[in-house]
Parts: C-alpha cells; structure tokens; sequence
C-alpha cells in the first residue's frame, strides 16, 4: 500500500508534522511519500473549469500536477494542517483547489462524480486555541470541515481524524 502525505505545515519539525509521523507509525510496513506542500512550487487555479472535462489540469507543468500523479497512485491519503482563521493552511488550500479535476468529475448535469471510491484518508490538525474551545469557536472544526469537504467529495472515506489544541504550550 502507498500513503500519500500532504504535510499543510510550514514548519517541518512542528506539532502537524510530527503528529502525521506518529499517525504513519500505525502503518510501519508501507509505501510512504511524503510532500511537504509549503515547499511545492505551482501556480493558482484560473478558474478556467477546464479541468473538469479532462481529469486534469491545463496550466503548464508544476508541482501541482506531480502531486495529481501521486494522488492517483496513492492508496491512502495524510492531510496534515495547522488551524489558520477556523480553516486549513491557505497554501494546502490553493493545492486543493488546483487538484479539483483528478479529485472528482462532473456529469453532464454539473452533479459531482468522486474519482477516489475505495481510498481511505487521515487528517490532522493542529491549533493553538486551547480545548475545548478549539470546538466552540470553530478552530479546528472548521478546519477539519474544509478539508472533510474536498475528501468526502472525492471519494476518499476520512477513517481517523486528529485534533491537537492548545499548541502554545506544547513544546515545538
């Protein structure tokens, strides 16, 4: 089995990272690729929807569409993100957004056809906001909500979710 892990942290030693490496020791006999998204290089989506009819991507070649490849190949999927404003790491969310023709179709009715049927996925959050109120204020809710959103509608069935509160002080 291959994992494929989108580490949405900038900081590669912090809480979102080295909670993603704990979650990937559950699986000690596996295929692991781990891309460190703040360091990937791509452009923003246009909004062109050109994607949607050709199951990719038409801007020139970057690391969005070797991440499209890797996400196609992978068997499992490790969405790591700190909380930013109640949702996930604006970078992670432009990846997102330039992924959206190999995550899913459209019929010809505009309904979304999932192309990740079967594959299962793993997010991790992490915010500084403390427990419970990470909840109550919609921190790391919201977060787990945006990127439940892009999974779910994908295909991917979310089998554990993450929540890490309170991280001004953890130790980094």
């Amino acid at each position: 089995m291959t994992i494929l892990v989108l580490n949405g942290s900038p900081r590669k030693n912090g809480n979102v990272s080295n909670r993603l490496k704990k979650e990937l020791e559950k699986y000690p006999n596996e295929t692991v690729v781990w891309e460190d998204v703040c360091d990937l290089q791509f452009s923003f989506c246009k909004g062109c929807m050109a994607c949607r009819s050709k199951e990719a991507c038409v801007l020139p070649n970057d690391d969005a569409h070797k991440i499209a490849d890797e996400i196609k190949a992978c068997d499992m999927l490790f969405v790591g993100t700190p909380v930013y404003w109640g949702n996930m790491n604006g970078k992670l969310k432009s990846l997102f957004d330039r992924l959206v023709g190999v995550l899913m179709a459209e019929s010809k009715r505009g309904i979304p056809i999932p192309l990740h049927r079967g594959k299962k996925a793993v997010v991790v959050t992490s915010c500084t906001t403390p427990f419970p109120f990470n909840y109550l204020c919609g921190q790391s809710g919201g977060a787990f909500r945006a990127v439940k959103e892009i999974l779910k509608s994908s295909g991917f069935k979310i089998v554990r979710k993450v929540h890490v509160s309170n991280t001004k002080r953890r130790a980094k």
